[in-house]
Formats: C-alpha cells, sequence, structure tokens
C-alpha cells in the first residue's frame, strides 16, 4: 500500500490542518489554547503576576506600555480516512488502476505522512455498510494496522455512504480532519448533507472524487450492452448517446466541485489516469497554502 514514487512525491511535505484543532500531544496543527511556547500569537496588557520574561521591553521602549507576548501552541491532530470500497469502485479504464487500487494508494500515502508527523490516522471502509472501522490513533504499530486494512480490501456490494459518513465523523470526538474517497454513484443530496454537517461541526473535510478517464470521456465506439456494476441492471446504447452522456458526466463533476466549494470543502477531482503522486502533491500544495495566515 505504499508506493515509494509517491512517497518520494511528497517525502518533503507536511500534513497541516486548515482549522483549529484540539489536541493531547504537541504537533503541528493550531491549539485553540493560548500558553508561552511555539508561533507566536498577539500581545495583551501586562497583568500582575506575568512572567516577566514574556514582556516585550522594546515595545514598552517605544509606548511607555507594558505587554506581555502570548503564543499559540501546536496540537496534533486526528484525521480519518473513509474509503467507497462498493463495487463500481472496481471499474478500470484503459489507463490507469481501477479506482479502488488508486484509491488505497493516496489513503495509504495519507495515512503514512500522517502518521510520521506524530498525528492521529484512521480509516472508515464502506460499501452498503461499514465493512470496517479504524479509529484515529498515533503510531507506526497503529498505521500498519490501517495499511493492512487497505491491502486487504477489495470491491462488492453496493453504496450507502451517509450512515458510514456519519459514524466517522460522529466518532472523531474533537474537531479534526475527514477525507472521503468515492466516485460519489450515491444519493447526491443526502452525502451533501452530511458532508455539510461535518464541515459545521468544525472539521476540516476533503472530498476526493475517483473517476477515470473512461468514465468521464466515453471512449466507445459502436453499439455497446452496459451493465450496472452494482444492480447488474443492463441497457443497450450506442455512440449516438456519448455527447449527452459526456455533457451529463460534466455536469456531475461540476456539481460536486460547487456544492463542496460552497461549504467550504476542499474537493479533488481525482481521474486514475493521472499519477497519484502529482494528485496527492497538489492536494498537500494547495493546504499548505490555503493554511498560511
Amino acid at each position: 500500500m505504499l508506493d515509494p514514487l509517491l512517497l518520494s512525491a511528497i517525502h518533503d511535505l507536511e500534513f497541516v490542518a486548515r482549522v483549529t484543532v484540539e489536541g493531547a500531544l504537541s504537533g503541528l496543527h493550531r491549539s485553540p489554547f493560548h500558553g508561552y511556547s511555539a508561533e507566536f500569537s498577539q500581545y495583551r496588557h501586562y497583568l500582575p503576576g506575568d512572567d516577566l520574561k514574556y514582556v516585550d521591553w522594546k515595545l514598552f521602549a517605544r509606548t511607555d506600555r507594558l505587554y506581555t507576548k502570548q503564543f499559540r501552541e501546536t496540537t496534533n491532530v486526528r484525521v480519518q480516512l473513509v474509503l467507497d470500497s462498493s463495487a463500481s469502485m472496481a471499474f478500470q479504464g484503459e489507463a490507469g488502476p481501477s479506482k479502488l487500487a488508486y484509491t488505497r494508494l493516496i489513503a495509504g500515502a495519507l495515512a503514512h505522512l500522517v502518521a510520521g508527523q506524530g498525528d492521529a490516522a484512521g480509516l472508515t471502509v464502506y460499501g452498503e455498510e461499514v465493512l470496517s472501522y479504524l479509529g484515529s490513533r498515533p503510531g507506526r504499530t497503529h498505521l500498519r494496522a490501517i495499511l493492512t486494512r487497505l491491502s486487504n480490501t477489495s470491491a462488492a456490494g453496493g453504496t450507502a455512504s451517509v450512515a458510514p459518513l456519519r459514524r466517522a465523523v460522529d466518532l472523531l470526538r474533537s474537531r479534526g480532519v475527514l477525507i472521503l474517497m468515492s466516485d460519489l454513484y450515491d444519493d447526491e443530496d443526502a452525502v451533501d448533507a452530511e458532508l455539510r454537517r461535518a464541515a459545521r461541526m468544525g472539521h476540516d473535510v476533503t472530498v476526493f472524487h475517483v473517476l477515470t478517464r473512461d468514465e468521464l470521456e466515453w471512449p466507445w465506439r459502436g453499439d455497446l450492452e452496459m451493465e450496472d456494476s452494482e444492480t447488474h441492471r443492463r441497457v443497450l446504447t450506442s455512440v449516438a448517446a456519448a455527447g449527452d452522456y459526456r455533457e451529463r458526466m460534466s455536469r456531475f463533476v461540476r456539481r460536486w466541485s460547487e456544492r463542496c466549494t460552497g461549504a467550504g470543502i476542499t474537493y479533488v477531482l481525482a481521474r486514475t489516469d493521472v499519477g497519484p503522486d502529482r494528485t496527492v502533491r497538489e492536494y498537500l500544495l494547495r493546504r499548505a497554502a490555503r493554511s498560511l495566515p
């Protein structure tokens, strides 16, 4: 589950939370609690009993007023990776791996990065129900458990994202990071509502919309018999339907992008014909840029 090329592409990056988090360990992420360590935050008026070593004497010389420096403590973050392993995720286009294989590589790389910086990673795998759940915990032992679970995950059955998402969110306990990886072939309104609920609760939410080039572009010629991999319903169609299909897929992708953007959720169109190293690196750079003051 760990691709050397992918890990090499992100070895110089960090996974930084875009929201203020509450943790128990010292880490990379901003905490809501103020103290006298780590990153400078603000000044406040000196109060009797304050430690004099935190008084800004240069500011006192300019203003004739005593101010104490405050610093923002840093803390750890909980990251919960939520993977769709329904049958549609087994689809593989002419270019790139299957959607599930692509998703497992991204999830493994992110879990490795998060664990390596001392944060807590967790995993939820679902289809029609929750198939596997590992709470967010730090440590290499827990990382190995996540990677083992990923390697044993296969695509089968239908899709029902809402209940697994709700469970993953509710079990985060404190504000953290929720990352959904799915082709989003589900009840759009219900899934959108659950993602928005997570964002309103203060979680940092990301959606990796995993699709193949074939799904987006319809490369086939002639008459076709299509079978739904989850319901097994079959339909006859032809190349004459390609234009309408492409337009509908374009609207589908645009709709999800706009839904996420409107709710403050990070949206990533993860095409399996694009190397996962590029997808993850661009995502992390985008996070880092948005987390800057």
